[in-house]
């Protein structure tokens, strides 16, 4: 009887002994409790500021670059808007001739928002900044954007008989073809391109906003001594339905023009320039042939001073230097600077008057 009064001693004693084991167990337990809630809330809070990095970093001053030909301007447009900062990149060629590109800083680029400054002004450089036009949106960047103010196929944007290539739709697949960014398609900024229904040559990886330098020719109007006598003309209809609706304060003088060969026959369709300060307006000009033979019927018809505006002076083989000789005749002529080749050429040369575009751009990047 003893021995069994002791054995169910011993077995209480572990029972004791267990429970006080558990109730010891429970502070350690709640310890880990409380270390797994604050490890939660540190990740919680690593999470909140990775987040609010990423927000600083996207509203951090969007990154520009550009070719080597449109620095002047992409100066002028960090010069205009503060929140505009100018990335740099390395133009070199190999020693056959190719491309040897680099991008400074490229890993300060994750997160933000950049564009990138381009002129096609002639098909040697399309390459090559093609190259890193391709490459930006894949650098991690928050959203990419294409400033080409010169689409230079424009007018190549019909076949007129089977054989022809209409490069505009060519340029229009290469360019719908860049990579999307984190922040989606591409979007691109073009000023004046020849026709309005060139948009839908585009695919769905960009998204074309067609600018205008044409309020800018309005400011310089406005200024003019004899604003009041002033008329737009138009050297053709393509170029009447263009830009007719800038100009709904003006009276507007149409001409129509016939080829033959190499020479262009013009004659003024509707309107009267009898006395009038004649302002022909157009998106481009190469030759600059159409041009001087509208000028020549206006003065013709009475008209007491010809001016010119286009967007884009393309102006291949010098052809500019057909109006600086005073028989042309143009007592201005307007031109942006677009065409980064033609600025440096004729810039500061009578009639010639450069207006610049950076003012335009800061905005469109802003919208």
């Amino acid at each position: 009887r003893c021995a069994g009064i002791r054995a169910v001693a011993r077995t209480k004693e572990r029972a004791r002994g267990s429970r006080r084991a558990v109730r010891g167990a429970r502070p350690s337990a709640t310890r880990t409790r409380r270390r797994e809630r604050e490890e939660m809330s540190a990740d919680a809070n690593a999470l909140g500021r990775a987040t609010s990095q990423r927000l600083t970093r996207s509203s951090m001053p969007l990154m520009l670059f550009y070719c080597t030909e449109m620095e002047q301007m992409a100066r002028e447009i960090a010069a205009i808007d503060g929140n505009i900062e100018l990335g740099e990149i390395q133009w070199r060629t190999f020693a056959d001739g190719f491309p040897n590109i680099f991008v400074n800083d490229a890993e300060q680029l994750h997160g933000r928002h950049v564009a990138f400054l381009a002129s096609f002004h002639n098909a040697s450089v399309i390459f090559q900044q093609l190259s890193v036009i391709y490459s930006l949106p894949k650098m991690f960047v928050a959203s990419f954007r294409l400033i080409l103010p010169f689409f230079p196929t424009g007018t190549f944007e019909r076949v007129d008989k089977e054989g022809e290539i209409p490069t505009a739709v060519t340029m229009a697949r290469m360019l719908s073809s860049i990579p999307h960014s984190r922040g989606g398609p591409t979007d691109m900024i073009v000023f004046d391109i020849h026709a309005l229904q060139e948009r839908f040559y585009f695919g769905d990886s960009v998204t074309p906003l067609f600018a205008s330098g044409i309020p800018l020719l309005l400011e310089r109007l406005a200024s003019l001594e004899d604003a009041a006598d002033v008329v737009i003309a138009y050297p053709d209809e393509g170029a009447c339905k263009r830009f007719h609706n800038f100009f709904a304060k003006y009276d507007e003088v149409v001409c129509t023009k016939v080829r033959e060969g190499d020479k262009r026959i013009v004659t003024i369709k509707e309107g009267k320039p009898t006395g009038k300060h004649i302002v022909i307006v157009d998106d481009l000009v190469q030759s600059g042939g159409t041009l001087i033979e509208c000028a020549k019927v206006l003065r013709r018809e009475g008209a007491s001073a010809v001016s010119a505006y286009v967007t884009h002076g393309v102006f291949p083989n010098e052809s500019w230097r057909r109006f600086t000789d005073p028989s042309a005749g143009f007592a201005n002529f307007w031109i942006t600077d677009s065409c980064p080749q033609t600025v440096s050429a004729c810039s500061g040369v009578a009639p010639f008057v450069v207006l610049k575009l950076a003012g335009s751009v800061a905005h469109a990047l802003n919208i």
